[in-house]
């Protein structure tokens, strides 16, 4: 059984733990390798050879930075296929959905290699008279990003890595332990286009020595995509010992759906949004709110699409809802599924037990689920499921629909289907979502518009990509200077404010 390394200052290393993690592929179900939970020590060998980087690192040009960015995206570009079947093979995503991970990754680079422009600074010549205040930017050092199993590419080299790296910093990422290997493929590929010995440190590890991470005085921030739970701790954890943080955690976006939608298209981009990526994605759409009156036609058209959403081996191209991507999790959604009959919703559509091809028989397949008759009493269309399993509540209209999704702690999406430009309007500014979708069911902006989640959906001041990314893995330092003409050359006294009032 292969057995996989961690990587280090330029190179593959193997582990001295006891402690492995089994890899499988989520279509089989069969266990394909293992990774190492790396030990304290390891751990610390990352954190050393990030640290000795930095500087050499730091001191390289923003242009000569960003050139051998320019690289890694062709890179990522001719590897495609490769990373797609990689993510598909590890986590599960259908093919359409690995590459856009892999096409999210590609994305975030050349949102790094803007870096000589997003990280200007700014400058005032006369700020008071005579002297002249310039601002600039500079990295930080090293910083660690913790990553989750849902997205091997674009979360840790498209959300995390590129822009840290562009702005003249270094990393230590701790690769999602049950889906390691894209991360590993991908840090390889960052070493053939020229990325310093140091620079990019991937591991993986335990709790344990993540707190590692987090106690490290050489470690100056910390980037986190995982639940809530967890993310409120690491943020605190953080902050307690003075580090920056952006902690992206777990959501329950919601949809309000208006009478006046076009029905057809609008159930089309629902079963997309719920049910893509299987539903693990802290973008999924995982609850909608119909308006009574056209409730019963939306549930109907509802049935009638989803008959096309066919589970299969993630790598088939004729695959729509692939795989959940690990057992445990699998166990997880079959109780949420449980737990909603028991509440009392209406079981639509059940996706236990789907038709899969024979072979794949083992794999961790649940199809499109559906709960009609959710009311807000009931835990499954409040806390997040992360599956291929979609609530609808009802509404009586705009304004009973937009509270009753306002009620929900999370707020990293929500959307609304409507012609009405009136109440899109009105929808887009009194939501309490971070990322509005008006007719789009996954508003994920591009990467150069910052990831906004709000409320119990994110902890930080500053979110990920976009000129927040730079604002985050930099910090500013303002430069006022004064020179001398003949006259005050002789001076022997100074203003107590040395001139700057």
């Amino acid at each position: 059984m292969e057995k996989l390394k961690y990587f280090v200052n330029g190179e593959f290393r193997e582990s001295a733990t006891d402690k492995w993690y089994d890899l499988h592929n989520p279509s089989t179900g069969e266990v394909t390798g293992q990774a190492p939970c790396c030990t304290n020590d390891e751990v610390l060998e990352a954190i050393a050879a990030a640290k000795d980087a930095y500087p050499a690192w730091r001191n390289t040009a923003a242009r000569k930075r960003t050139q051998i960015l320019y690289k890694v995206r062709e890179l990522l570009i001719e590897h495609m296929d490769e990373l797609t079947q990689l993510v598909c093979e590890e986590n599960g995503k259908t093919w359409s959905e690995a590459a856009g991970d892999v096409g999210k990754a590609q994305e975030g680079t050349e949102l790094a290699t803007q870096a000589p422009s997003l990280m200007m600074g700014e400058s005032l010549m006369d700020a008071s008279t005579g002297f002249d205040t310039v601002k600039y930017r500079e990295p930080l050092g090293v910083f660690a990003g913790i990553v989750p199993v849902n997205f091997p590419a674009m979360i840790p080299f498209g959300w995390m890595a590129p822009v840290c790296v562009a702005c003249g910093n270094t990393m230590v990422l701790k690769a999602a332990s049950l889906t390691p290997r894209t991360a590993m493929r991908i840090a390889e590929l960052y070493k053939e286009a020229g990325i310093p010995d140091g620079v990019i440190n991937v591991v993986t590890c335990s709790r344990n020595e993540i707190n590692t991470i987090l106690e490290h005085p050489d470690v100056k921030g910390i980037t986190f995509v995982g639940s809530t739970p967890v993310g409120l701790k690491i943020y605190e954890k953080a902050a307690a010992n003075g580090k920056r943080c952006q902690a992206l955690t777990q959501a329950k976006n919601h949809a309000l759906i208006l009478e006046d939608c076009a029905l057809e298209r609008t159930v089309a981009g629902v079963i997309n949004s719920a049910f893509g990526c299987g539903g693990q994605r802290c973008m999924a759409l995982a609850a909608v709110v119909v308006q009574e009156s056209i409730a019963d036609k939306f549930v109907a058209e509802l049935k009638k699409q989803i008959k096309s959403v066919n589970c299969g081996p993630a790598w088939d191209k004729n695959t729509r809802l692939g795989p959940i991507t690990y057992e445990k999790h699998y166990h997880e959604v079959l109780d949420d599924i449980q737990k909603g009959i028991d509440e009392g919703a209406t079981l639509v559509v059940d996706g236990r037990n789907p038709e899969v091809p024979a072979g794949y028989e083992n794999g961790y397949f649940i199809g499109a689920t559906v709960f009609d008759n959710v009311t807000e009493d009931m835990s499954i269309g409040n806390e997040e499921i992360f599956g291929p399993v979609l609530c609808v509540k009802r509404c009586k209209g705009f304004e009973d629909g937009l509270e009753m999704m306002n009620r929900n702690p999370y707020a990293n999406g929500s959307v609304i289907y409507t012609q009405s430009g009136y109440y899109a309007r009105q929808f887009a500014r009194y939501t309490d979502g971070g990322q509005v979708g008006i007719n789009v069911g996954i508003p994920v902006p591009v990467g150069f518009v910052p990831f906004s989640g709000h409320k119990q959906s994110f902890f930080g001041d500053l979110h990920c990509l976009g000129k927040d990314a730079y604002r985050f893995f930099t910090e500013s330092k303002s430069v006022t200077q004064h020179w001398f003409d003949e006259e005050e050359k002789k001076a022997k006294e100074v203003d107590t404010w040395d001139g700057l009032l």
